[in-house]
């Protein structure tokens, strides 16, 4: 069964690199190229036409709103889906409001201080001085750089409310967070899970944004899980 992983916001494959070894076992992994275009629609086609014809999905935050609308635009395709550290809701005023001046800022050249600014929401409160995962981010950050960072935040600020979708859902589900996601709480996941039917939520613990880099073996116990249903 091939799998389809996503990376979020200012992240590019290097976030899945701490599970694929395992995942892969399960069958061939594509990683999703999500930063060449400014709308969640547009981003979906494009992966849609590049990927194989039926596949795993997992989604991990702004991948989950991609995987979300993969789900509108194909739901045929997707043989199983997990929702990573994200949620159904669109954008709220304020996190639009804080949108605009972070692409404001990177445009300016503080891209980099940007990046640093949002690491702290991104990691468990006990990792914040972790200097390997502020690394990470990074380069992760240069991975895509300043102009298809600016157009995944457009993408993010216009994306659709998937809520009244979630029930239509039909594949296994897993929904996946950490237990101290500063970014997205951890309670929208749980509002996700009740709304799609017969999905699994799991909580990581000791976890933030990021479970793949935080909490790798307990990340892929969780999909290696999901692929076996």
């Amino acid at each position: 069964m091939p799998i389809l992983l996503v990376p979020g916001l200012g992240a590019s494959p290097r976030i899945y690199a701490p599970v694929l070894p395992m995942i892969w076992r399960h069958g061939p992994v594509m990683v999703a190229n999500h930063i060449r275009d400014d709308s969640i629609g547009a981003i979906a086609r494009r992966v849609l036409a590049e990927a194989p014809p039926r596949f795993a999905l997992a989604g991990h935050s702004m991948g989950g709103y991609i995987a979300l609308e993969i789900m509108r635009q194909a739901p045929e395709r997707v043989m199983r889906l997990a929702l990573i550290n994200t949620q159904a809701r669109p954008d709220t005023s304020e996190a639009t409001e804080m949108r605009r001046d972070r692409m404001a800022r990177a445009r300016a050249g503080d891209y980099h201080a940007v990046i640093d600014e949002m690491f702290p929401d991104l990691v468990h409160p006990a990792r914040r001085d972790d200097a390997d995962l502020r690394a990470l981010m990074h380069g992760m950050g240069d991975d895509i750089g300043t102009e298809a960072f600016i157009r995944q935040q457009t993408a993010c600020i216009s994306r659709a409310d998937s809520r009244p979708t979630l029930a239509a859902i039909a594949c296994p589900t897993l929904v996946l967070t950490g237990d101290e996601d500063n970014a997205i709480p951890n309670s929208l996941s749980a509002d996700m899970a009740d709304a799609i039917p017969g999905a699994k939520l799991t909580v990581i613990p000791h976890c933030g944004h990021l479970p793949q880099p935080e909490a790798p073996q307990a990340t892929i116990a969780a999909l290696v899980e999901w692929l076996r249903i």
